[in-house]
């Protein structure tokens, strides 16, 4: 079956989830095919337990060929980051750049941090030989909220707007710094690089800087084209150049092709949809990235479900499983709560902020996929044949699921509260 075939396959049974949702289990989409996936995993592993294995490992072989880690990086993320740029607004931004530039920087280093030098520890604790290196590493890539799952369940909620553009506003920008920390601890750990100061700084510009600038003209390239024809379907056809072709050439000069997304969102989204536009267009944009939007987020979340069929669990994976979650959350509380503290000599906010954007600070698809990107056969316990990449891909399994499902389905009681308030507090 090729990968066509596969991904076919897999958009229709989204779809159908989807579909029975609206019927039946009114839950957020994201929340239903996520849930859905993971019991039809559960069912595929009791079914090659009890004789099927055939079965799984048909899906086995299906999902290694998609490649979730390509699929998502090298793919569908430039639709979905352009689609979340689209519908920022860049006055909320400007209000909150402050804020949004601390919590995407300041909260991101000092949460891979502490992550990884407490799971260090508690690994000492429990005889589990896993080194600093290591740990600092899942730091780094659970450390950032996840754009996609953050845009495709909190902001439907209809949160305030500050804590709202805090939220969405750090995920979308934090990828381009965890990314940087990411890339320099994985050389340490699998490179034996030894990266300086003046080698990062370069590293951050060329990445980061240069995202941001590549994403400038990009937008601006775009939105001239757009304005120079009338034609309502060739303006939103062009909108599509910029996830594709404009991502791709993102990676072919070697910066940030997510932040080039997220920029050019943004100017698309502010500047041509008011001057660029026909009448038209601008009654349909966001109709059709919504769709684009729809259907992409469908594919992915039923893909991070069904990847548990890609796992071997062991016993010590439950258990560092178990240790992730509040780990993770902890530091996620502690780097938020320390950047209010001093954001409170500038501003009043809604005393609901800390705890939202810390039970909002969603993990998804992104740190599965740099999970994904460890190599193999770094052993930890070799008798067992567990390494490295088997510990740090559960451990980010379990906290994506736990953020997305019970972090996801139960923030919806919080932001009424913080709602209350700001209505009574107007």
């Amino acid at each position: 079956m090729s990968v066509y075939t596969t991904l076919c396959f897999i958009a229709a049974v989204a779809m159908l989830i989807t579909f029975v949702n609206s019927k039946i289990g009114k839950m957020q989409n994201t929340i239903a095919i996520t849930a859905a996936s993971l019991i039809i995993s559960l069912l595929v592993i009791i079914a090659g337990k009890n004789g099927f294995t055939q079965l799984q490992d048909v899906a086995v072989v299906l999902l290694e060929e998609i490649n979730f880690e390509s699929f998502l990086l090298k793919g569908i993320l430039g639709f979905l980051l352009f689609a979340g740029g689209l519908n920022i607004k860049l006055d909320q931004i400007k209000d909150q750049k402050w804020e949004i530039t601390v919590l995407a920087l300041a909260a991101t280093l000092f949460s891979t941090a502490f992550v990884g030098i407490v799971l260090w520890y508690i690994c000492q604790f429990i005889g589990l030989p896993f080194d600093l290196i290591y740990c600092l590493l899942f730091g780094a890539l659970i450390s950032p909220t996840d754009p996609i799952a953050v845009l495709a369940i909190v902001k439907k909620i209809n949160a305030p707007q500050r804590i709202s553009t805090q939220i969405e506003g750090e995920s979308l920008f934090n990828d381009g710094f965890g990314l940087i920390i990411f890339i320099t601890l994985f050389s340490i750990a699998f490179s034996g690089g030894e990266p300086t100061a003046s080698s990062i700084s370069l590293l951050f510009l060329h990445e980061a800087l240069g995202g941001i600038v590549y994403g400038v003209a990009l937008g601006m390239l775009f939105h001239y084209l757009i304005s120079a024809t009338d034609d309502h379907a060739m303006e939103l056809l062009l909108t599509i150049g910029i996830p594709t072709s404009g991502y791709v050439f993102a990676d072919i000069i070697g910066v940030s092709g997510p932040l080039a997304m997220v920029v050019s969102g943004i100017i698309i989204g502010n500047w041509t949809r008011v001057t660029g536009f026909s009448k038209e267009s601008k009654a349909q944009l966001d109709h059709f990235w919504e769709l684009v939007d729809e259907f992409l987020n469908g594919i992915l979340f039923l893909l991070i479900g069904l990847s548990m069929l890609q796992f071997s669990f062991h016993k010590e994976d439950w258990l560092v499983m178990l240790i992730a979650i509040p780990l993770v959350l902890v530091a996620r509380f502690l780097s938020v709560q320390l950047s209010y503290v001093g954001f409170g000599f500038f501003r009043k906010y809604n005393p609901f902020s800390v705890v939202i954007l810390t039970w909002g600070g969603l993990r998804g698809g992104l740190a599965l996929a740099m999970a994904m990107a460890i190599p193999a056969g770094v052993w930890v316990i070799p008798e067992k044949n567990i390494d490295v990449r088997e510990i740090i891909l559960v451990m980010t399994y379990a906290v994506v699921f736990f953020s997305i499902l019970v972090q996801g389905s139960t923030i919806t009681p919080l932001i009424n509260k913080a709602k209350v308030w700001q209505a009574k507090n107007r």
